[in-house]
């Protein structure tokens, strides 16, 4: 899945959450294709609409787009911090939208499955009821309508099972565990799309640009890679390709069990696979195979 971005210098993008997984895939790729654009983190407060619009004033060029990554992600520990993970994914988020409309920018807000119950046999459409089962999965939902209430002119995109090179991550973990330990059990009744950050950079970016050409109905989109697997089909590949590539430097045999058996503060989605149709036809791309971006993100280690 190659970056094409033809994103015009006169457009200014203010990336949100720059620094964690996806936000900084997505500034490594805008600075290698020379777009104009600006990071923050933790030094503007989200849940502050003052701040946001403050930042916005004082840019030397005015803001065309705001890319939204910020987001409370501690799915068991969000049971607990209920108050900062709704002030982050819900409150956060309106705000976001509020600016962006106030501003005149267009934002792209990024989701989750766990929006979803989990209960469906068949790939979530963008338009299915959400039903979620977890503080964190709420308070996505809720920043969802949040957005979309406060600026209609927004996009959103829904994305799981979110690995890449920068920040915790369940590649990251396995490759470590394998190294590790003679064994691991890992989940078999759990499915869903496992999605490389930097494809997912790649789609975020390819929206801007499409947008700019032609267009894109605003509301929300889902990607992932292509394929779906359970945990332990993904553990298994990763043990095959890492061996393969000298990642893993010793057997390890990986069996499966069953989420019983690994009891969590939060029951996750027993089957969170999204379609991605929608987002396929509208930017006209090919999204790539799940085992495909993997080889690629090791060979890129």
């Amino acid at each position: 899945m190659a970056a094409i971005l033809r994103i015009g210098s006169d457009k200014m993008i203010w990336l949100i959450g720059n620094k964690g997984m996806l936000g900084t895939e997505i500034s490594l790729l805008m600075q290698k294709s020379g777009i104009s654009f600006v990071g923050t983190d933790n030094e503007v407060d989200i849940t502050k609409l003052a701040e946001l619009e403050v930042f916005v004033n004082k840019q030397a060029l005015p803001i065309t787009w705001i890319i939204n990554c910020a987001a409370y992600t501690a799915v068991d520990k969000a049971e607990d911090d209920t108050e900062i993970c709704s002030r982050i994914n819900t409150f956060g988020a309106g705000n976001i939208s509020k600016c962006a409309k106030n501003s005149g920018a267009r934002l792209i807000h990024i989701s989750t499955d766990y929006v979803f119950d989990g209960t469906s046999t068949q790939p979530y459409r963008e338009d299915d009821t959400t039903n979620p089962i977890g503080i964190y999965g709420i308070s996505k939902r809720n920043g969802e309508l949040a957005v979309m209430e406060n600026n209609p002119h927004s996009y959103i995109i829904r994305t799981s099972w979110l690995y890449g090179k920068y920040g915790n991550n369940f590649v990251h973990t396995m490759l470590r565990l394998m190294n590790e330990r003679d064994e691991i059990k890992v989940v078999d009744d759990q499915r869903g799309n496992p999605t490389w950050a930097y494809n997912l950079a790649v789609v975020i970016l390819g929206l801007i640009e499409a947008a700019n050409d032609k267009d894109i109905p605003f509301g929300i989109y889902h990607f992932t890679n292509k394929g779906n697997i359970t945990w332990f089909d993904f553990a298994k590949e990763i043990y095959r390709q890492g061996k393969e590539m000298g990642l893993i430097k010793k057997d390890c045999n990986v069996s499966a069990c069953t989420s019983a058996e690994y009891p969590a503060k939060v029951k996750r989605p027993a089957y969170s696979v999204l379609d991605k149709s929608k987002i396929k036809a509208a930017l006209e791309v090919e999204i790539p195979l799940w085992e495909t971006s993997l080889k690629e993100f090791f060979q890129r280690q």
